[in-house]
């Protein structure tokens, strides 16, 4: 069973999912970040591919994706760092990024990859539902890779179903039509778009992002979905100065106390 499933499968709510870009702030990070997270009690990480032209993304994944690329980080260096990563990690491990840099490495070779160092999903929001299912789904599929899909505030009824008849794994509410950031709180619209899509019965079970920062904007978020995902705070908390460990640790129990 793919561990996304398995997590959905064990745990009903309250799932907190983290976002950081690989190679930030050092280049040898990015296991020690995954094994303080995965020691911390969070249930999915989410593994930024740094990427030159990030357009979704706010000024701190941005400048994290600057710094990643400037310490020397792409996909043959994130695959060496995470080759043994396994061997100590248990929770689903997802490669979040642009197209780009992934048809440049090449389509097979980066599913090979994944499936060699147990990755269990791919978020790439540039990736266009039909564009997937016509050129890219049997190679997901042959190396048990889920590609994760995104809706947002204006996708309409017709589309979120089309979405979810062809998605595994879970569904990833973008909380606004916006760039990544952080933000105080959600407003009417984005309250009237979850009560919207969990009126809908989808098959999927959906985790709301962007925007999700704090221990009350996450709690808000799981009594719409099944749980939250949180980057741009987090991406924060590891610049700050200090031992990265306890940093992470008191960020987690800062969101979800122990």
């Amino acid at each position: 069973m793919n561990r996304i499933d398995k997590l959905f499968q064990d745990k009903k709510n309250n799932v907190l999912s983290i976002y950081f870009t690989a190679g930030h702030p050092n280049l040898d990070s990015t296991a020690t970040i995954i094994k303080n997270l995965s020691r911390a009690g969070v249930d999915m990480i989410e593994i930024g591919m740094p990427f030159s032209d990030p357009i979704a993304d706010g000024p701190v994944i941005q400048r994290s994706s600057y710094v990643a690329l400037k310490n020397g980080m792409n996909l043959n260096v994130l695959f060496e760092q995470l080759k043994d990563i396994r061997k100590t990690i248990d929770i689903p491990l997802l490669l979040m990024g642009y197209l780009n840099p992934v048809i440049q490495f090449g389509i097979e070779k980066f599913c090979a990859s994944c499936q060699k160092i147990g990755i269990d999903g791919i978020i790439i929001p540039d990736l266009p539902l039909d564009i997937f299912k016509s050129d890219y789904k049997p190679v997901f599929k042959k190396y048990g890779l889920y590609n994760i899909f995104l809706i947002t505030p204006q996708t309409s009824d017709a589309r979120i179903k089309l979405i979810d008849e062809s998605s595994l794994g879970f569904l990833y509410m973008v909380a606004a039509s916006s760039i990544t950031g952080m933000r105080g709180g959600f407003e009417k619209y984005q309250e009237d778009y979850f009560n919207r899509v969990n009126n809908m019965n989808l098959k999927s079970p959906t985790i709301i992002g962007f925007g999700i920062s704090d221990s009350s904007t996450f709690q808000t978020a799981c009594q719409h979905s099944r749980g939250a995902i949180i980057g741009s705070a987090f991406v924060k908390t590891l610049e700050e100065e200090g031992d990265i460990s306890k940093n992470i640790n008191e960020f987690i129990n800062s969101i979800r106390p122990v």
